[in-house]
């Protein structure tokens, strides 16, 4: 597989998105709708995360992002895909990212100069910059759209999954201003501090980098997704624990598995 992408030469579509090796295009058909009518859970990384028993949902369809890596050593659950789209965090996590086992990695053709290709991993042609801002992809296969935060990308891999249900947690939807000692040049930041706000202070802890969150961007993806989701018969909760996320209908985490 190494040797067939080293020869590919990538193509460009007309919004500038490199498009991806045959290979990977097949890896990402055998995915259509193997989840059909199941339900699927998205997480996210916030502090509420920590309030969520994960073991309940090691059986389930999972989706998670990032650095829920740090969270492998005091619990047994490992996401059955996951996904990184932030360049970022892409470069300043590649190490761990490279050594990830268990789960499926979905991850942007244009990042693969940080994240290794291997048996466990699949490319996809990710366009960050386009007309229309947000579209949703009806063909993950062929495209997935950027829409302000991962989990935008995560709900498209859903969909595309088949997944009739989907429920998000660890969506707090909320984020505290750099502190006094954190560098910002442009919207990026590094941190010379703790990090408060997602589950694990290291997450983006002192020398990593992260974009600043743009919420009314984010709340503009996820109106979009809602919109295009309902239109397909699929339904999209909030289980998360407090946070400020209100787009999607609540429920209680704990009462799905009653």
């Amino acid at each position: 597989m190494l040797e067939e992408m080293i020869k590919w030469i990538p193509r460009r579509d007309k919004n500038g998105a490199m498009d991806i090796p045959l290979v990977q295009r097949d890896r990402l058909q055998s995915l259509k709708g193997i989840h059909k009518d199941k339900r699927a859970f998205i997480l996210g990384n916030g502090p509420s995360l920590a309030q969520c028993d994960l073991t309940l949902i090691a059986d389930e369809v999972t989706i998670a992002s990032n650095g829920i890596f740090l969270l492998y050593d005091s619990t047994i659950f490992r996401p059955t895909f996951y996904t990184v789209e932030d360049r970022l965090v892409a470069e300043d996590r590649k190490e761990q990212i490279n050594q990830l086992t268990g789960s499926t990695k979905i991850i942007p053709w244009d990042l693969a100069k940080f994240i290794e290709s291997d048996d466990d991993l699949v490319y996809v042609n990710f366009i960050r910059n386009y007309r229309g801002f947000p579209k949703f992809a009806s063909n993950f296969a062929k495209k997935v759209y950027w829409g302000g935060t991962v989990t935008y990308l995560n709900l498209q891999l859903a969909f595309y999954l088949g997944c009739k249900e989907i429920f998000l947690i660890g969506m707090d939807h909320n984020y505290l201003p750099p502190s006094d000692g954190d560098q910002k040049s442009g919207n990026v930041i590094t941190s010379a501090t703790n990090d408060a706000n997602h589950f694990d202070p290291k997450y983006f802890g002192p020398g990593f980098r992260w974009h600043d969150p743009n919420v009314d961007r984010m709340e503009t993806a996820y109106v979009e997704a809602g919109k295009f989701l309902k239109s397909r018969g699929i339904s999209v909760y909030n289980a998360s624990v407090g946070g400020k996320l209100e787009l999607f209908p609540r429920v209680d985490y704990y009462s799905l598995f009653d």
